[in-house]
């Protein structure tokens, strides 16, 4: 294995875990110089090393070119006009090719490898100093964690570090050998997983930290994900080669059953983990770390050493969370009159513009189409640019803006609209984005179909939220000092209810369109106007439930997938599961690069089989001491 895979070990900045007393735990990181292996046989080490392995998600969740990685080139986004060869590269339709060097491939990759490796180190020496259950338990979560990550982006990866297989290796290498899909999930993912549920608590010991509906949901996941492995449905090439068949004699079906079991189970059994009343509730910045929050990768705007990045400036890399900035078009362009009408501002709406991705048209007018029953549209996007110019120094009371109305602070200064109106003027409008007009309304307006790789609505879900900002503009240039979300417990209606359509015997009031029908149910349920930015108490429920198809499919899953979890990275991994990428990205629309470009495009994607899987990294094979003819047969196929 590659020596990088050794930094958590040798060389590396980690943690030391201090809990501190009453409702105030938090895990609490000091920097290291070294962590040695002699330090694991330490209460102080395994505690260390259990820090590390939270600070390492860090690495992975926000980081933007991994972010990117799980949705530019999905049926959700494609790339934005200020797009680097990172986001072209992952969008396959033409502009660029994934290959080995692609940045995106070596972030987790050489993320999850030492956290592996400590996570064994912990395992290992944690029983020498009377460690408990329940800690352990934490470490083979996170193994098993980093292991169904690797083995769903790459197929079989290694499980021997170079002191044998799930040992923790103290020795660096240069030669490494692929396990089988089989392998990884029956050695590697399932076991810690099964452990986990068994001794992890119902309630974490730090607010954040794991427990056992966490784990149930990661082990429904990894058995939904593999029972399609098995399956195959669509002959998709898998690598190393290997037959579809299970180590541990079960089929299909069975790995089917046993995630709905999980996932019902941990429905059954939530501990304190239950659904936000509404959609709203579940991104608001002011609600974070909710009770619907699983696992994520946390931040903080209090303090730099906790934060894990600056609280004034970001770096544009890990571990800021900066993945937020990329579906962000450049708003501050916008004028009314003579003024810039809508400055950069650290709040939920606006944020730090990057434009690296951009939504599709078929976003808003397919899987969004209900705008007027279902709160997730006006829950995910921000579809209304409000003036905000006094806020940085202007003492302008009112400004001149679409057919010349006069517009205070607060009011819209430029609207998507929620459907096509034919009545939209874009000659000789502006607003200095290529805007159009409708009669009598004060705001610039652009049609869903009007939505381009330059300007289109920002990702409101993932925007900024800070406490800080004295009335003024903020921090807008630092990374989101937000906790990244990872799992939710709303996910596990999604498992049960997928498990189901793939044929699980169901209980009683769980089918597959009950389980579907109590999250539609909650986005039905107003109680803000995110875009209308009133208060707005309504109850569509009843709707919502009735427009469910009576018989539902996959797709239809993947589509309340999507609406419910629209951009927050997983969509390739949910594609690339059920073998439905190639069917829902193949064809898109959206405008071009250039202001005042509301021509749409189609545009047509080669997704091909081998695509499936990720390559292995470049550096990973220039590490490794073999001839050309060995790194070829490491590499998958396709590359």
């Amino acid at each position: 294995m590659k020596k990088n895979k050794m930094k958590a070990i040798v060389g590396s900045a980690l943690c030391v875990l201090i809990l501190s007393g009453g409702c105030s735990k938090i895990l609490d990181e000091t920097p290291r110089a070294t962590f040695t292996p002699e330090f694991f046989k330490t209460e102080q080490g395994v505690n260390g090393g259990l820090t590390a392995m939270y600070a390492h998600l860090r690495n992975i969740y926000g980081q933007a070119y991994y972010y990117n990685s799980g949705v530019t080139g999905t049926d959700e986004a494609t790339w934005g006009q200020q797009a680097d060869g990172n986001f072209k590269d992952f969008d396959v339709s033409g502009v660029g090719n994934i290959t080995p060097a692609s940045f995106p491939m070596s972030i987790l990759w050489n993320e999850a490898y030492p956290n592996i490796n400590t996570a064994s180190g912990v395992i290992e020496n944690a029983s020498a100093v009377n460690i408990s259950p329940a800690l352990i338990a934490e470490a083979r979560f996170f193994r098993a964690f980093d292991y169904f990550l690797l083995v769903q982006t790459f197929g079989g990866v290694p499980l021997d570090l170079g002191a044998g297989v799930l040992k923790f290796n103290i020795t660096p290498t240069t030669s490494s050998v692929r396990n089988t899909v089989p392998e990884v999930y029956t050695k590697g993912v399932f076991p810690d997983l099964l452990l986990a549920v068994k001794d992890l608590p119902a309630s974490g010991r730090v607010v954040g930290g794991l427990t056992k509906t966490a784990a149930r949901l990661m082990l429904s996941k990894a058995y939904l994900t593999y029972g399609w492995w098995l399956q195959n449905p669509n002959n998709i090439p898998t690598y190393p080669a290997t037959n579809r068949t299970d180590p541990d004699g079960h089929d299909a079906a069975w790995y089917f059953q046993a995630a709905y079991d999980v996932a019902t189970a941990a429905i059954d059994d939530p501990g304190p983990f239950k659904l936000q009343p509404t959609f709203y509730d579940v991104n608001v910045g002011s609600n974070d770390r909710n009770s619907e929050m699983l696992l994520y990768a946390d931040h903080t705007q209090t303090s730099e050493k906790y934060n894990g990045g600056s609280l004034t400036f970001g770096s544009g890399g890990a571990p800021d969370n900066f993945a937020g900035w990329m579906m962000t078009w450049n708003y501050t362009v916008l004028k009314s009159g003579p003024e810039n009408s809508v400055l950069r501002e650290a709040e939920q709406h606006l944020g730090r513009p990057w434009v690296r991705m951009a939504p599709t048209i078929e976003v808003f007018k397919n899987t969004f189409a209900d705008k007027v029953n279902d709160s997730r549209y006006d829950g995910t996007f921000t579809t209304v640019y409000r003036g905000n110019w006094p806020k940085g120094g202007s003492a302008t009371k009112t400004l001149p803006n679409a057919n010349n109305i006069q517009i205070a602070p607060g009011d819209a200064v430029l609207t998507f609209l929620d459907n096509d109106n034919p009545a939209v003027a874009y000659a000789n409008a502006n607003g200095n984005v290529g805007a159009g007009l409708l009669p009598g309304r004060s705001d610039f307006v652009i049609n869903p179909s009007g939505i381009s790789r330059l300007v289109y609505p920002g990702l409101w879900k993932l925007g900024p939220y800070r406490t800080d900002n004295a009335g003024g503009l903020g921090q807008p240039n630092a990374g989101s000092t937000r906790p990244f979300p990872i799992a939710k417990f709303s996910e596990l209606y999604f498992v049960a209810a997928e498990a189901a359509v793939k044929g699980a015997t169901v209980k009683a009031g769980k089918s597959a369109r009950d389980l579907i029908n109590v999250i539609r149910a909650r986005a039905g349920k107003w109680r803000f106007t995110n875009n209308g930015n009133v208060s707005k108490v309504e109850d569509n429920s009843a709707a919502m439930i009735a427009a469910t198809p009576a018989v539902i499919d996959i797709n239809y899953i993947l589509a309340e997938r999507s609406r419910e979890y629209y951009g927050e990275g997983g969509r390739w991994h949910d594609l690339v599961r059920t073998q439905k990428w190639g069917e829902l990205a193949k064809t898109f629309t959206i405008c071009g690069t250039g202001l005042g470009d509301h021509t749409p495009v189609t545009v047509t994607r080669n997704i091909q089989g081998y695509l499936y899987l990720r390559p292995i990294p470049q550096p990973q094979l220039d590490n490794m001491i073999a001839s050309p003819a060995e790194k070829a047969a490491y590499q998958n196929p396709g590359y």
